[in-house]
């Protein structure tokens, strides 16, 4: 590996240099591939809009949307000013540091892909519930929707990705205790 060849013996400095190494080509990625040269990042957006919008019909909400190809899109409920969805609210960023933090750890390969796909999922899931309760917010006390949108969505979703990779570092990496990592 890469590491030999510049001698990095020391793990917690072999898993940062992967860590910024995965994070960063996943990140040029989906910044100058996937969003320049196709309409994923739209359509991914556009998602989440739709299952959104289809929870908050189901629980009995009129709502509008506003679907574009322009990496920004609206969804809220009739009677407010709703909440715009952009590329930085699709959460990919955060799959990719996710993923960022799962690859570089030890572990078992095949256990590292399917906790990755279940990890994305949650992920996505929370996003989903986030761009509701935004709608809800930007209903019935709109003044609250900057606060939450920027500081408490973005604490809970952070912490999520953290307990995610403790949950694979305790169960799944096969590290048996901290003296381990030198």
């Amino acid at each position: 590996m890469i590491f030999s060849a510049f001698n990095i013996k020391n793990p917690l400095l072999k898993f940062i240099l992967f860590f910024i190494f995965i994070y960063s080509f996943f990140y040029f990625i989906h910044e100058n591939i996937i969003k320049e040269f196709t309409y994923w990042d739209n359509q991914f957006i556009a998602h989440i809009i739709i299952v959104s919008e289809k929870f908050l019909n189901f629980i009995g909400y009129k709502t509008f949307k506003a679907l574009y190809d322009t990496g920004m899109q609206a969804l809220g409920i009739h009677g407010s000013n709703g909440v715009w969805v952009g590329s930085p609210c699709n959460a990919i960023s955060l799959f990719i540091l996710f993923m960022a933090f799962i690859i570089p750890f030890p572990g078992n390969h095949k256990h590292k892909w399917w906790y990755i796909l279940l990890g994305i999922f949650i992920i996505h899931l929370v996003n989903i519930i986030r761009v509701i309760l935004l709608c809800l917010l930007a209903y019935y006390s709109p003044f609250q929707v900057d606060f939450n949108h920027t500081y408490t969505f973005t604490f809970i979703v952070y912490l999520l990705i953290f307990l995610l990779w403790v949950i694979w570092v305790k169960r799944f990496s096969g590290i048996e205790s901290s003296e381990n990592i030198k």
